[in-house]
């Protein structure tokens, strides 16, 4: 499965030349083709084998300052997209115009495709290593390679484009005892290779620590974040550290730079070359660039795009993206790393003497307020450093940013969570509500 790359594709240069004949000061195209083709397993067994693809053009342009945009899906139909957005064009105010003009290059193709045949091999090695162990359980899961190209030119001599290769899989374990119902899940992203042992290893510690259901704690106790559930803290991080929500006065961080934010053990920042998130231009065509959001606590930068960053007169960071081909560029990130600590899982465990451990969760971040209040799908207790049973009927309420000030620990078991790259957290001062009512704030 090769990349859908744009090495004999001309119908990007037509567009912008017709745009430009049409009247346009300013144009520019942006392209993207994908290609997946997933593995699907059910109830145990292999189930599917899908192949898709996509393809999507996107034409901005501006005439007497006014911008206009549409989208194609497909083969181009060049007059046609230039005609709707000049038409669109007269219905906006006029803007300034924010292009890319660095000289055209082409990325070397990141990752390594897989075949289909080792995509079924990986799955079925990962159920098998889990119902050795509990032949009573049920697996479900998806193992994907999926191809992304992307393009972008505009009419200031910008041409850019690169592929991106990504190995990903999603695996749960699902396992009914009387009228007691559990769902593990687990899985992973990475460039190369997956590792389904790991995988499965994932899900075996989580079904081992669920064999017996405990009453929630009652008394002081701090709550460990796995590195899976951390990520609920850092969709309000990144809301907050958006250049569009200083500009608009809404992050609580907006005046607060060289200023403490959170505990000194948290370091937070981007990297144009890790992981399976790495990405060499953003969709503005501005080359990304590693950059600190928060040193040991203190806040140095925000991301920002052309616009907010001309706004802010902070420049742009390299984070223009599209929420959708149908989209302006915004502030975006395109990967979010938290330094790890040097203590594994296990060993934050060990060093709590009474604890909740929140491993999967109901219900999202807090958003930009930050306040939040998550029933948990998947917790342990913890005593005397040993985990001793799962917790049902549970809630956990607080604040982000004042959690993030009362980080004790943290581990050394970072892993991607979507693209956010983040370790396991210990975590005082959050409320921890009960079946029984009991409200208890620590």
């Amino acid at each position: 499965m090769g990349p859908a790359n744009f090495s004999h594709d001309t119908q990007a240069e037509q567009l912008l030349e017709l745009a430009l004949k049409s009247g346009a000061e300013a144009a520019e195209v942006y392209q993207s083709r994908s290609l997946s083709r997933p593995v699907f397993f059910e109830a145990n067994r292999l189930k599917q084998l899908e192949t898709s693809q996509s393809e999507g053009a996107a034409l901005r342009l501006w005439k007497n300052g006014r911008p206009g945009l549409t989208v194609a899906y497909g083969p181009l139909d060049p007059p046609g997209m230039v005609e709707r957005a000049l038409a669109l064009s007269q219905l906006n105010e006029p803007e300034s115009v924010e292009l890319g003009t660095h000289s055209p290059q082409s990325y070397l193709d990141i990752g390594i495709s897989v075949s289909v045949e080792q995509l079924i091999n990986w799955g079925k090695t990962a159920i098998a290593q889990v119902r050795d162990i509990y032949p009573d359980v049920v697996c479900n899961g998806d193992w994907e390679c999926d191809v992304e190209s992307i393009r972008l030119i505009n009419s200031q001599g910008l041409n850019c484009d690169y592929s991106d290769t990504t190995l990903s899989c999603y695996m749960s374990a699902e396992w009914v005892r009387g009228d007691d119902f559990l769902s593990v899940a687990d899985g992973q992203t990475q460039r190369g290779q997956l590792d389904p042992l790991k995988v499965a290893h994932q899900i075996l510690q989580r079904l081992t620590w669920a064999e017996q259901n405990v009453p929630t704690p009652t008394r002081r106790s701090p709550i460990l974040f796995t590195s899976k559930a951390a990520d609920m803290l850092w969709g309000t991080v990144q809301a907050a550290l958006n250049a569009k929500q200083v500009w608009e006065g809404a992050s609580p961080w907006s005046d607060r730079l060289g200023q403490s934010i959170m505990t000194p053990n948290l370091t937070i920042y981007q990297d144009p070359q890790a992981g399976p998130y790495s990405c060499p231009f953003d969709d503005e065509g501005t080359p990304t660039r590693s950059l600190i959001f928060v040193d040991q606590g203190v806040l140095r930068n925000f991301y920002s795009d052309r616009t907010t960053g001309g706004l802010l007169s902070m420049g742009t960071t390299g984070n223009g993206f599209r929420p959708g081909l149908g989209s302006y560029p915004a502030p975006g990130m395109f990967n979010f790393l938290i330094q790890p600590g040097g203590e594994s899982l296990l060993e934050l465990i060990k060093s709590m003497d009474t604890g909740l451990i929140v491993d999967q969760m109901l219900g999202g971040s807090g958003g930009i307020s930050g306040d939040f209040a998550i029933n948990v799908d998947l917790g342990y207790v913890v005593e005397k450093g040993e985990v001793i049973g799962r917790v049902k009927d549970t809630m956990v309420a607080g604040n982000v940013y004042t959690a993030l000030k009362q980080v004790v620990k943290i581990g050394s078991d970072a892993d991607w969570n979507g693209s956010c790259y983040t370790p396991s957290l210990v975590v005082e001062g959050l409320s921890i509500i009960g079946k029984n009512g009991i409200n208890t704030t620590y």
